[in-house]
């Protein structure tokens, strides 16, 4: 079986397999450049690492990526200057940090995306993920965001040599 490639076509649009899905990604586009905080989905192609969800809203999602269920101390660092940059984190933290536990429902499901990891570099953008929806729908800060329908079919699909292309328009 062929690992699965996710394409994701500006401004809307992300293929999978033979499947188009409706999405929204960062409300800057794709960039070659993405800097911190720059509301760009970066260009290239990434591993997807990790799906995060949270088991008291929904059931583990079926798929060959690792599983992690969210917890309510669960965080991300988007710190440029502290060493946890663009890492899980565990609060209380001293960098700054978006909650992984929310009250809405855009962050149930997250499959990390692996852009800026290996390694790691300051100001080169945080947080890049796979996640769910807003309702209504609208841009991201540069994730890719899905209907909870698109996203369960895709995770039955992915394996830990699935990979995103982000395209420049």
């Amino acid at each position: 079986m062929k690992p699965l490639k996710l394409l994701v076509k500006p401004p809307n649009i992300l293929k999978a397999a033979d499947k188009s899905y409706r999405c929204t990604i960062g409300r800057g586009g794709v960039s070659k450049n993405k800097t911190e905080g720059d509301g760009c989905s970066p260009a290239g192609t990434f591993p997807l690492s990790l799906v995060l969800y949270r088991q008291d809203r929904l059931p583990p999602p079926n798929t060959k990526l690792p599983l992690l269920p969210i917890q309510k101390n669960h965080g991300w660092c988007d710190d440029p200057g502290h060493e946890d940059y663009n890492s899980l984190i565990t609060t209380p933290h001293n960098g700054t940090f978006e909650k992984l536990w929310r009250p809405d429902k855009v962050y149930d499901i997250i499959v990390v995306i692996d852009y800026n990891v290996d390694p790691i570099i300051p100001y080169k953008g945080s947080a890049i993920f796979l996640h769910l929806n807003s309702a209504p729908p609208r841009t991201t800060e540069g994730c890719v965001a899905l209907g909870t329908e698109a996203m369960f079919e895709i995770l039955s699909k992915a394996t830990p040599d699935s990979k995103i292309k982000f395209s420049e328009a």
